[in-house]
């Protein structure tokens, strides 16, 4: 691929580096977007969960047990 808009840059040391335009090889004016805080579960929901899952897999081994 040849790029003749783009003026190389020697400092860059790789090819492909050397044929970005400089805004583009230094990462621009991009406004960096913090994410929203999570906000924590419940701590019954997580009770449950784990107590579902408690629940199924011992319904599960007697289940296997017994046939």
């Amino acid at each position: 691929m040849r790029r003749s808009l783009v003026l190389t840059d020697e400092q860059a040391r790789h090819p492909f580096l050397a044929s970005l335009a400089p805004h583009v090889r230094r990462g621009g004016e991009v406004a960096v977007v913090t994410p929203a805080p999570a906000v924590p579960k419940p701590r019954w929901l997580q009770d449950l969960k784990e107590f579902l899952l408690a629940y199924c897999a011992c319904f599960i081994a007697v289940s296997l047990y017994i046939a």
